[in-house]
């Protein structure tokens, strides 16, 4: 066994461990914390693959950001643990049978005889200087330039139409127009008005 094949192993026996873990922790933040470890065992597996692009962006931005509101959002929430887990045991058989299904239908798409050695060879070692972000940025912009501006049309409508579906008048709330503010003129802000000069005559000196 060569010393690849060793690290893969330990990542995924660790990912799989953790992934376990996720489920049959009691504590909801100990699931998180959980789900991280999973998260940097996937993204090991994926720099073992030469897939850095996909290794850097699960730990940016699902580590860095998505798992950090969630541990933030379950630490801020009091969960009552003890009443989350009255009804497990009436829906564990309901569950395991669902994992059992599950695991086979895996084993049948992603088995041996479809993902193996025979059927897809060892890929080719690259090179010391050689980027896979590189590659993908290459191949997104030029073959798939259409399909990406399409998907990121699509982002910005559905975060425009969130803050629309979130944005409601409230009568007491402060807020500037600023097409009003443009169309503003001086007559309307400042009003000089004419005084006569006064002046202070001084006090008697005794």
């Amino acid at each position: 066994m060569t010393f690849f094949e060793v690290v893969f192993y330990a990542f995924s026996t660790l990912m799989v461990v953790a992934a376990l873990g996720v489920v049959s922790a009691r504590n909801p933040v100990h699931s998180v914390l959980f789900l991280v470890l999973t998260f940097f065992a996937s993204s090991a597996i994926w720099l073992l693959l030469e897939a850095e692009f996909l290794a850097i962006t699960l730990v940016l931005v699902y580590v860095g950001a998505v798992m950090v509101l969630f541990l933030f959002v379950v630490m801020m929430l009091d969960i009552n643990v003890t009443r989350m887990r009255e009804g497990l045991m009436r829906y564990a058989p309901f569950g395991i049978a669902i994992a059992i299904l599950l695991i086979v239908q895996m084993v049948m798409v992603v088995g041996p005889e479809h993902f193996g050695l025979q059927a897809f060879p060892v890929p080719e070692s690259h090179a010391a200087d050689y980027s896979n972000t590189k590659e993908l940025g290459r191949v997104l912009y030029t073959d798939y330039v259409y399909a990406f501006e399409l998907a990121s049309v699509i982002l910005l409508v559905a975060i425009v139409a969130a803050i629309t579906l979130t944005m409601r008048r409230r009568p007491n709330t402060r807020y500037q127009k600023p097409s009003a503010q443009m169309k503003v003129l001086k007559e309307d802000r400042l009003r000089i008005i004419k005084m006569k000069s006064e002046t202070i005559e001084p006090e008697n000196k005794q």
